[in-house]
């Protein structure tokens, strides 16, 4: 791929060709492209609900490409870039776009072959990314726990904020390799840990004051819900914990927020791997992220 001088990224007219930002008008298209693969696109169908596409709420912009005049796929462009049924002539479209303006993804997360294709667009433009994970398993079931859950695991409730925010710090420290409170980060973080608390999409075991497991939903819609943040304490790790821990959230999201449950894990994460195969994922497809 390469990139091309023409204007075609800037779409415009009923039979157009390109890339242009969504609003809300453009809700119910952008749904029912969504809707083709609607686990696969938890993420971006959750933003594009609760913002109904307004750039005030999103925080960036949803980028729509189009066909003739037909919306064919859609960029996700904040914090995350996140590509969504995006073929080669999307995926070279949003990259001439996201190449005319700064840099303001920390990561690039999707299906593997989409973000393949956009960063052989962006490599050589935005620098040196801190760590690229090509082969991460995304891992979906839809039927009950195969094991017994855990009976300890329940929803966090907004008094055991203290208690369970320092082991979300860990855990997203240990996955990503940065600590979510560098650069004045702590409020932000914290203001998330609480609004997923609030909402009743925060689980774990705690004893004594200390987290022995915990687990969020990062997202849901209708048909999906995306699971994140999982965590053992390592002075337990190897003991089941973590198997029968995602089998009580698993059951829960399953009978009250969404009929699919689903997540994405490092290939060689081995340890997480087998626990979630227990519990009774399969994998559905492979995600690739590349983090700045």
């Amino acid at each position: 791929m390469h990139l091309s001088s023409d204007r075609r990224d800037e779409a415009s007219g009923p039979r157009a060709t390109g890339v242009r930002v969504l609003g809300p008008p453009d809700l119910p298209e952008a749904l029912a492209l969504l809707e083709q693969d609607p686990v696969t696109n938890v993420f971006a169908e959750y933003r594009s609900r609760i913002t109904q596409l307004d750039q005030r709420w999103l925080g960036g912009q949803m980028w729509g490409y189009q066909e003739d005049g037909r919306l064919v796929s859609l960029c996700h462009v904040g914090a995350n870039l996140v590509p969504v049924l995006a073929g080669p002539e999307a995926c070279t479209a949003f990259a001439r776009r996201a190449l005319q303006q700064r840099r303001t993804s920390s990561t690039i997360v999707g299906p593997r072959p989409a973000v393949e294709m956009l960063w052989a667009e962006l490599g050589e433009h935005w620098g040196r990314p801190r760590e690229q994970r090509w082969d991460q398993p995304h891992l979906t079931m839809t039927a009950p726990p195969a094991i017994r859950p855990d009976p300890l695991v329940r929803r966090t409730k907004p008094s055991e904020i203290d208690v369970l925010y320092p082991a979300c710090v860990a855990m997203y420290s240990e996955e990503v390799g940065v600590s979510p409170e560098v650069d004045g980060g702590r409020n932000l973080y914290r203001a998330r840990v609480s609004q997923l608390v609030n909402r009743g999409w925060s689980f774990a075991r705690i004893e004594d004051g200390r987290v022995l497991f915990k687990a969020e939903v990062a997202c849901a819609t209708p048909y999906a819900a995306q699971i994140q943040g999982v965590y053992v304490d390592p002075s337990r790790r190897g003991e089941g914990l973590c198997t029968e821990g995602m089998a009580a959230v698993v059951d829960t999201v399953l009978r009250e927020i969404a009929p699919t449950v689903a997540l994405y894990v490092n290939a060689h994460n081995t340890p997480a791997r087998r626990a979630y195969e227990r519990v009774g994922f399969r994998q559905s497809g492979t995600f690739a992220t590349i983090m700045f």
